[in-house]
């Protein structure tokens, strides 16, 4: 069959690997983003502190996903729990640093002016700070989205949920009718999903970032 009657045929379960691959990655997007806007939170008014943070995300970056949840699989087992783990510490390095240079980046007079009206520490974050920060902060969370989307379909190498169990069975059945139109529908997918996401982000952008700041 091609390409288009298998997807006609296998529209259920594709539907279904996609819903997975993208609650997965958005349930890791939003602990990452916790995680490394609180990292940034705690380490930007120091340099060495900021330097420490972006290093050691920067390293588990360079760890091969492969290699990761392979190391994962005898702690936590098969599944959802390597993977999640791993996507989401791999989500963490565009956050903490974009996190860090936003905050380090708002205006000294603006804060100044906000501890002479007599804001507390906590309100000049929550109030001023993280607002204006936020642009550099969203981007980082686009960028980290992007990447964990194609990492997520390794995650089918530990039973995994997501699009790429097709790859991973298109891959393994090569010479079958079927495996390049299961490795086609799951990199699709992917891509298909990851537009799906940018274009939410680029909402969400419009509607919790002023003109001003925009501008």
């Amino acid at each position: 069959m091609n390409f288009w009657q298998y997807l006609e045929s296998r529209h259920q379960q594709l539907l279904t690997d996609a819903y997975q691959h993208a609650s997965v990655v958005f349930q890791c997007m939003v602990v990452a983003t916790a995680i490394g806007v609180l990292i940034g939170i705690l380490t930007y008014r120091s340099e060495w502190a900021g330097s420490l943070a972006t290093t050691v995300t920067a390293t588990l970056l360079t760890v091969p996903a492969l290699a990761m949840i392979g190391l994962l699989i005898p702690v936590v087992g098969l599944g959802v729990p390597p993977t999640v783990i791993a996507l989401t510490l791999y989500g963490l390095l565009p956050v903490v640093r974009n996190a860090i240079v936003g905050l380090r980046g708002v205006d000294p007079a603006l804060v100044d002016a906000a501890t002479g009206i007599g804001m507390s520490r906590l309100s000049r974050l929550v109030r001023v700070e993280l607002p204006l920060a936020w642009p550099p902060i969203l981007t980082g969370i686009r960028v980290s989205t992007q990447m964990l989307m194609g990492i997520a379909a390794i995650a089918a190498f530990a039973s995994g949920p997501g699009l790429g169990n097709l790859i991973f069975r298109g891959i393994a059945s090569l010479g079958s009718k079927n495996a390049l139109n299961q490795v086609l529908a799951g990199t699709l997918g992917i891509v298909v999903l990851a537009l799906l996401f940018d274009a939410a982000y680029v909402l969400i952008g419009r509607l919790t970032i002023s003109r001003g700041i925009r501008a």
